[in-house]
């Protein structure tokens, strides 16, 4: 879930590099609220003739369009791929390839056009940083005495 959450506070970033597990992690997330709003929208009824179909699942979608493909964006720039790519989603057959290969490739070691590698580099936002920086077990920890 920390991957998922990541990945929303980066709404609109379309720059730097996102780790596979970021992505995966995203995707499989959005895929699941999907289906649970779209599970919800069936009981309630939210596709009656009053309301416009699949209600909740429809603002959900609309709501992690722009994150969605930031997040791919920035995985094609881990496997050091340009954002252009992501017009191959578009075409049928080799949008199967590139959505696997996403999933499945390591991005690419060390530093690349796009920025630092986010797997190595813990000044670069991932969950180290973070970890580091708010970890109760740093504070006080002994370290220099």
């Amino acid at each position: 879930m920390y991957w998922y959450i990541a990945a929303l506070k980066k709404y609109a970033v379309f720059r730097w590099r996102a780790r596979r597990k970021e992505f995966c992690y995203f995707t499989l997330f959005s895929c699941l609220i999907f289906i649970a709003l779209g599970t919800v929208d069936g009981v309630i009824g939210a596709h009656s003739p009053r309301y416009p179909d699949h209600l909740f699942s429809l603002v959900y979608l609309l709501a992690v369009v722009i994150p969605s493909y930031a997040v791919v964006a920035r995985r094609l720039h881990d496997t050091n791929r340009s954002d252009w790519w992501l017009l191959a989603l578009l075409i049928p057959g080799l949008n199967l390839y590139v959505w696997v290969s996403l999933f499945v490739r390591n991005g690419h070691p060390g530093k690349n056009r796009f920025g630092p590698d986010p797997t190595v580099d813990t000044d670069f936002g991932g969950p180290q940083r973070e970890a580091v920086a708010s970890g109760p077990a740093r504070l006080g920890s002994g370290a220099g005495r």
